[in-house]
């Protein structure tokens, strides 16, 4: 992997300088268009530009402070990615952002890209890939897509299609969203396989809500990573039992398959105004301060986690064989 680099916000960076990383963590959810149509629902607007930046370069750092380095956000189209806000916090927080392209989507692609082939859309794919996104001059260092609990349905296998093209095109790695209860990882997995991608350029995300052994050892054992990655979301699982399959995967030999992270972020949109989300608490440091302390009293070692942390980050990113 020597010389090998990723793209990141600030340009690319040596793989061997990635340092610790969290591997799905999103920093802004906030779509442009329901701004546009709910921002003063609730009377003053729920985004105040100034004052979001500000949170969220104070959060990175904190973040920064704790000894991460890389941070990967996977706000692809769909979520409200939007570059040039996360160049500004960038640009006051010594740390790397890996930004994907992609599209966010369940069921249906976006009017704008609705009616074009799957070709058609893997060239926007490959474009942010090899010359920027849009014109920030910032380069995706990975791709984005779906499969939630409805499956292989409407644009889902259009939209996988052109991930596949992009990723074959580029060596690009995917990241897949994915329903641990439906157990779609498969799905995925067999979807993007058979348009010729690797497995072991493809992440199932989501995987640590599942603690069914069969389930994540049948998507690791094609090579596949697996997503530990929404630790402090009790809603999909809660953190004890994460805790107690984590160990049980290290304990099996999976150590090497895994990335760890939150989906957090510093501004989710969908959140707002709803009571159902008043008591979540996104936090970037979670794992680093309340649940390292609990894996090794269940018997991970430093050396596991430095290769979840570390040495798996360099290996998703370093270029295809």
């Amino acid at each position: 992997m020597s010389g090998a680099t990723v793209e990141t916000v600030r340009g690319p960076v040596e793989l061997t300088e990635l340092g610790p990383a969290l591997m799905h963590e999103h920093i802004f959810l906030l779509e442009p268009e329901a701004l546009q149509n709910y921002g003063h629902v609730w009377g003053a607007s729920y985004w105040d530009e100034e004052v979001r930046v500000a949170d969220a370069i104070a959060k990175l750092q904190a973040l920064r402070d704790v000894g991460v380095r890389t941070l990967v956000d996977p706000t692809a189209p769909g979520l409200g990615r939007y570059i040039p806000r996360i160049q500004r916090v960038n640009a006051e927080v010594d740390l790397n952002i890996v930004v994907a392209t992609g599209i966010y989507a369940f069921i249906q692609l976006p009017n704008f890209l609705a009616y074009r082939s799957p070709d058609a859309i893997a060239e926007f794919f490959v474009r942010e890939i090899r010359e920027g996104i849009d014109d920030t001059g910032v380069k995706a260092g990975f791709l984005k897509c779906c499969v939630e609990e409805f499956g292989l349905v409407g644009h889902i296998p259009r939209i996988l299609h052109a991930v596949a093209i992009a990723s074959v095109e580029t060596g690009a790695p995917v990241m897949v969203h994915t329903n641990a209860a439906a157990r779609t990882g498969l799905l995925a997995l067999e979807a993007l396989t058979g348009h010729g991608v690797d497995p072991s350029r493809i992440v199932i995300a989501h995987m640590g809500d599942s603690n069914d052994l069969d389930y994540l050892r049948a998507v690791a054992d094609t090579g596949a990573w697996l997503g530990c990655d929404r630790f402090n979301i009790p809603h999909f699982n809660p953190d004890e039992n994460r805790i107690e399959t984590m160990a049980r995967l290290v304990e099996a030999g999976y150590t090497g398959r895994i990335h760890v992270s939150h989906d957090a972020a510093c501004f989710c949109d969908f959140m707002t105004g709803d009571p159902n989300f008043a008591d979540e608490k996104p936090s970037y440091v979670h794992f680093h301060t309340k649940i390292v302390p609990r894996l090794l009293e269940a018997g991970v070692t430093q050396d596991d986690i430095d290769t979840m942390l570390v040495a798996n980050p360099q290996r998703f990113f370093a270029p295809a064989a």
